[in-house]
């Protein structure tokens, strides 16, 4: 079974062929080839994704994608067996560009289409990374520019969430806090690499939910206590020039303090739900100091932790094999299935 995977929920074009056997009996995908075009040179001068931009990039980027993907894996596009893209969550013209394509091909090969969760994806690439481990059942955290989400996990296609930000994502917060400091876009390696010469415990920046129960998140009194620390509260909120170590200082306080937060409430959902695994995917997943302290933290709790590499961390269309386990359950999209911008509530807390 040859599966080609889409992926255009934001600001990367991804695709990538896959090959599987017998996903239901356990068998994981094998990747035979994953291409991703970057949008960032685009979006870098205005500090985060402009979807109008990301949209317009996509309808030029997606079919010399596939196209690649096909090369690169060796096959054309008559050796394909079905079609699998992502509609939910993103943004809903990005979204649609890789959904139309997915349509046309499967039309057109008159093949099974597949419309794939790009969360469910993100946390499936762990399984896709450890094809000879069993990942689920699993406490799964996503962490990305637009997600942070928490998840029971009894299977691949069985994810119940269990709470998410009320605010800005992780990757959203590193994202303004490193416009804030001056540093360049994406925000995640900017902070990273500043934060490398400061001292994380140079300012006491709040924790939001830290030592409460309920699984939630929210980063947005974090990235205003580092522009106070940056400008003062009673400044006119001007153009500030920090000195090469204020600004360490404040990337690497800044990085600790979403890192805790992240760290702990992954441990809390583990302790509430009893699951003895946890599965980690989204960009911010890339960051160095968070791998550092969850794996401490899952030592300590005897927890098995699988975190893709960093190639299956950021978005990429190779997640997408998820599809070949729906396509074995019989989940395949109708050609009137439309695209979801935004994520399934959190269910309320006891």
């Amino acid at each position: 079974m040859i599966l080609l995977a889409i992926e255009t929920t934001c600001d990367e074009t991804g695709a990538a062929v896959l090959e599987g056997t017998e996903p239901l009996r356990g068998s994981v995908p094998r990747i035979l080839s994953s291409v991703v075009s970057s949008q960032v040179g685009l979006h870098r001068r205005f500090g985060g994704v402009v979807p109008e931009i990301a949209s317009r990039a996509h309808v030029r980027e997606v079919v010399p994608m596939i196209d690649e993907a096909l090369k690169r894996a060796g096959l054309g596009l008559r050796d394909v067996d079905a079609i699998a893209v992502a509609t939910r969550p993103g943004l809903v013209g990005a979204l649609v560009v890789g959904l139309t394509a997915a349509k046309s091909l499967a039309l057109a090969l008159d093949v099974p289409l597949i419309a794939v969760d790009h969360l469910e994806g993100h946390l499936y690439a762990c399984q896709l990374a450890h094809p000879d481990r069993e990942v689920y059942p699993c406490v799964g955290l996503v962490v990305s520019g637009g997600h942070s989400s928490l998840y029971a996990c009894r299977g691949p296609l069985d994810c119940e969430l269990l709470g998410g930000t009320i605010d800005d994502a992780a990757g959203e917060a590193f994202d303004k806090v490193a416009s804030l400091l001056g540093l360049g876009y994406p925000g995640g390696p900017e902070i990273e690499r500043a934060a490398k010469s400061g001292n994380p415990k140079a300012f006491r920046f709040p924790r939001s939910f830290l030592r409460e129960p309920r699984l939630a998140f929210s980063f947005s009194g974090l990235k205003t206590a580092v522009l106070y620390a940056l400008r003062g509260q009673n400044e006119e909120k001007g153009a500030v020039e920090p000195s090469p170590q204020l600004t360490a200082d404040l990337a690497a306080s800044f990085q600790e303090a979403v890192v805790d937060v992240l760290v702990a409430k992954a441990q809390q959902a583990l302790e509430q739900t009893g699951l003895k695994r946890l599965g980690v995917g989204g960009g911010v997943a890339a960051n160095g100091r968070f791998r550092d302290k969850l794996t401490a933290a899952m030592d300590a709790m005897g927890v098995e932790l699988f975190i893709p590499p960093l190639s299956l961390c950021t978005d990429n269309a190779a997640m997408a094999g998820v599809a070949l386990l729906k396509l074995a359950a019989g989940q395949v999209a109708d050609l009137d299935v439309d695209v979801a911008a935004g994520l399934v509530r959190p269910k309320r807390q006891a």
